[in-house]
């Protein structure tokens, strides 16, 4: 059994060294989990229907792995699922099914569940979970390993890397499909810990602009395709660390109702990499700035349009659609730990310090 180090009480808290174990952990498997990767590859080639399941953080990433396998990989039978609504309603299942688990501790109850069922239906199984973690590795066909248990509650390397490995296994099964330029891609993902270690240079930067949006009411994240996960995945990692009122929202959707709750001392950010949603960010910029909201915005180096209308511009490196989720990512989990800090809380305990969650936490089992 794994002895977890003692909490800390002051920065930096274990959340900010998970965020900096990034650029290794994700080296680690491109060149250490290949081959069962190739495997889970296979898999899915001869699927009739891939199920990418999973809860909370691990939904998010859920979402980038039905778009990543569709759009680099030109699986177009595939869907990403919510643990518990795969398991209470799960879809009609086939033996010739692949079903991929992401749970980082492994003791989710409804992914758990979810693996039991599709052991049950006679589905082929894949479990991506944390080195050393408590899985039912007994009910997957395959299992990757991420990276070991973080020690904070709010999940940010294991999430990442969990990204990194569906991106890996989308990238071989567009090489085994023949689909686009397959020496491209491999090289693609090979510079994706120098892209992040690139991200990660926004450390300070970052850290004035939580100082300076703390006192906000309010904080919107709005993006597109893999990215609208992007703003689901910071909004509850704040929700986990700060407490404080915050949503992400798919791009268009942010227009259609949550747009009317903008106003003075509303934060709104812009997950803007290149691609099919940024005319659109930019009537969205100009509509926040016209109602007196602030704007940050996520932007690719030399975008000069879309940063002359930002209040604040956080700048990154070029990167393939495929990747945006990774290192666009990076940047909020920075600004998520400081704004933690600004709000006086401890972003690695999940508010169970507060003696009412506490208390609370004996109503459910996660």
């Amino acid at each position: 059994m794994t002895t977890l180090p003692p909490q800390r009480s002051t920065h930096p808290y274990h959340m900010y060294d998970a965020i900096y174990g990034q650029p290794d952990a994700i080296s680690r498997v491109i060149t250490e989990e290949n081959v069962v990767v190739d495997d889970a590859a296979n898999l899915i080639n001869n699927a009739r229907q891939v199920h990418v399941v999973g809860v909370g953080t691990s939904w998010h990433a859920a979402l980038v792995g039905e778009y990543v396998l569709r759009t680099v990989s030109a699986v177009s039978n595939c869907r990403a699922w919510n643990s518990f609504e795969f398991v209470t309603t799960p879809p009609p299942l086939d033996p010739s099914d692949v079903v991929l688990v992401l749970s980082h501790r492994g003791t989710k109850s409804y992914s758990v569940e979810a693996l039991k069922l599709a052991k049950q239906r006679g589905c082929s199984t894949i479990l991506i979970t944390a080195i050393g973690s408590k899985a039912r590795r007994d009910l997957a066909d395959l299992v990757i390993q991420s990276c070991p248990e973080e020690v904070s509650s709010a999940f940010t390397v294991s999430h990442v890397v969990a990204l990194t490995i569906l991106i890996m296994i989308s990238v071989q099964v567009a090489t085994s499909k023949m689909t686009g330029s397959t020496r491209r891609l491999n090289g693609e993902l090979a510079a994706l810990p120098e892209l992040v270690t690139s991200a990660l240079d926004l450390d300070s930067h970052i850290a004035q602009l939580a100082q300076s949006v703390s006192g906000s009411t309010r904080h919107y994240f709005t993006g597109w395709g893999p990215n609208e996960s992007t703003a689901y995945e910071v909004a509850l990692k704040i929700k986990e660390t700060s407490y404080v009122t915050t949503e992400g929202f798919q791009l268009e959707q942010y227009l259609h109702g949550p747009f009317v709750a903008t106003e003075k001392d509303t934060t709104v950010t812009f997950i803007c990499p290149p691609g099919h949603g940024r005319d659109r960010t930019i009537d969205l910029i100009k509509s926040v700035k016209t109602v007196n909201g602030y704007t940050v915005g996520l932007v690719p180096s030399g975008d000069e349009e879309v940063v002359s209308l930002l209040d604040c511009v956080l700048a990154l490196p070029d990167c393939p659609d495929f990747l945006s989720p990774v290192v666009y990512l990076i940047p909020l989990q920075l600004y998520t730990y400081w704004l933690a800090l600004e709000k006086g809380c401890n972003p690695d305990v999940f508010r169970l310090n507060d003696p009412s969650h506490l208390a609370a936490k004996s109503h459910y089992i996660l």
